[in-house]
């Protein structure tokens, strides 16, 4: 048995992490992919019911873990795997909330870079600010995968959010105006955690509910249909795991 140094992650004898691991929020999109996706998956985690797999994907060994919501979840799940566990790469696969008029509902999004309200950026003591920004090998492998499989994806920068309910009057209209294509609370912190354990990481996103034309999809739908993203992760992730 091997145990994370917070007792979050728990690994029985004989189980094992892949290099790459998918990571949506909600545990319950882990088990999804798993059983939908992965060959012969095999649960390793269950503390919290943060549900963690490892299985094959194309003769490749991929793993998906749930992250939680929020920079913090995120921030210590992806620091334990990637120092803890010899995780070289993750890819956050969740839901945004569409700021433009180019997302639509259901289109994919390569998060480029990610703005952010969040104070976890100056953990790193950095005489400035430290950029959150994919790692660019990935970012191409994905976006070339989506083209290959003629999925409606739109590359650019997102916002991470502290915030589901922003009290700020007028801020989504400001993220718009200054190009942001989505709102979400979790790329930027995977990016600098990634960043400060020299690790990589990339956020695909499916647009869930659009904050200006007011479309939104059902908590079922976002757990079982986001097929596109789904499908750009794993041949992301498999270019990753060679």
């Amino acid at each position: 048995m091997k145990e994370s140094i917070s007792a979050s992650i728990r690994l029985p004898e004989g189980a094992e992490i892949a290099k790459v691991v998918l990571m949506p929020g909600d545990p319950l999109r882990a088990k999804h992919v798993a059983e939908k996706y992965l060959e012969n998956p095999v649960c390793f985690n269950t503390v919290r019911n943060m549900l963690g797999y490892t299985g094959t994907y194309k003769g490749r060994k991929i793993s998906v873990m749930g992250s939680g919501m929020g920079i913090p979840s995120i921030g210590l799940y992806a620091t334990e795997l990637y120092n803890q566990f010899d995780v070289n790469a993750i890819i956050r696969i969740g839901s945004a909330g569409g700021l433009c008029d180019a997302v639509k509902l259901r289109d994919v999004v390569i998060a480029m870079g990610a703005s952010s309200n969040s104070a976890y950026n100056a953990s790193y003591d950095m005489p400035g600010y430290l950029a959150p920004v994919a790692d660019y090998g990935m970012l191409a492998n994905a976006a070339e995968a989506a083209k290959k499989l003629g999925v409606n994806a739109v590359v650019g920068k997102v916002f991470t959010s502290d915030h589901f309910y922003n009290p700020s009057a007028g801020c989504n209209e400001k993220l718009r105006d200054l190009g942001h294509l989505a709102v979400e609370m979790e790329v930027a912190g995977l990016y600098w955690t990634a960043a400060g354990c020299g690790k990589k990481a990339l956020g695909i996103l499916t647009i869930s509910d659009h904050l200006f034309t007011g479309e939104f999809l059902s908590a079922e739908d976002r757990q079982n249909s986001f097929h596109d993203m789904m499908e750009v992760a794993l041949e992301t992730a498999w270019h990753e795991a060679e």
